[in-house]
């Protein structure tokens, strides 16, 4: 069982899209706003009836990792049926995301927003970490005014409150943000509305039971995943 099995994976579908750049495009003028549900930029990468499979935040759709067609991904990726030596569980959801962002390192083109929230994700986890993990993370953003916004993320019955994309820099840094724009080819204006959706999708899925009784776990699978991209892409903090 995997806990972010299915944001990762319908993630890595949008970004191997060859069509992505094109159908999704980055670098556009966007205009900031706070959001509900999957909101702008994920949203147009989650929520669009192409992707294989589906993706449904209810947090109750939780199913084990081969429902998600995870063997799938790792064959696309590696050209072929087989893993390649890609563990799997929560450490092959750190394979994909390596092997996603490091196939567009070498590629001399941008991908479209799919390609953003692949290369946002290991920065949001890596923030849920850098903070004491998923109870520390929550401690510090309801410590920060936005206690309501986080009791929607954790609840079964609410779609997320997002977060102000103009007051990301609260959480993120300055540096962080313009990396990833540089990287990527979109804007940052783009990067911060698609973290102040990602952080709260992705403490949606932690927490499927509304609450933290699952916090080790999650902890565990984000630790997995980070270890994975950094073994992939080098020094990962």
């Amino acid at each position: 069982m995997s806990l972010l099995g299915n944001l990762v994976s319908q993630v890595a579908r949008s970004a191997m899209n060859p069509d992505d750049a094109q159908r999704n495009p980055v670098n556009q003028r966007t205009e900031t706003r706070q959001t509900g549900g999957l909101g702008d930029i994920l949203g147009s990468v989650l929520g669009g009836g192409s992707q294989a499979g589906g993706y449904s935040p209810q947090q109750n759709s939780r199913q084990a990792d081969n429902g998600f067609g995870l063997d799938d991904i790792i064959g696309g990726l590696t050209g072929g049926s087989q893993r390649g030596g890609m563990s799997s569980g929560a450490g092959g959801l750190g394979d994909i995301l390596g092997s996603v962002l490091g196939g567009q390192r070498t590629n001399s083109g941008f991908g479209g927003k799919g390609m953003l929230v692949a290369a946002l994700m290991p920065m949001v986890l890596s923030w849920i970490k850098r903070n004491g993990g998923l109870s520390g993370a929550l401690s510090k953003i309801t410590g920060m005014g936005y206690e309501g916004q986080a009791r929607s993320w954790m609840s079964n019955n609410e779609v997320n409150d997002n977060l102000d994309p103009n007051e990301i820099n609260r959480l993120f840094d300055e540096n962080e943000i313009q990396q990833v724009a540089a990287h990527t080819g979109a804007n940052e204006t783009e990067v911060r509305q698609g973290l102040a959706e990602l952080l709260p999708e992705v403490m949606n899925q932690l927490t499927p039971n509304g609450n933290l009784d699952n916090e080790s776990e999650a902890n565990e699978e984000i630790d997995q995943i980070i270890s994975q991209l950094s073994s992939r892409l080098g020094n990962f903090k």
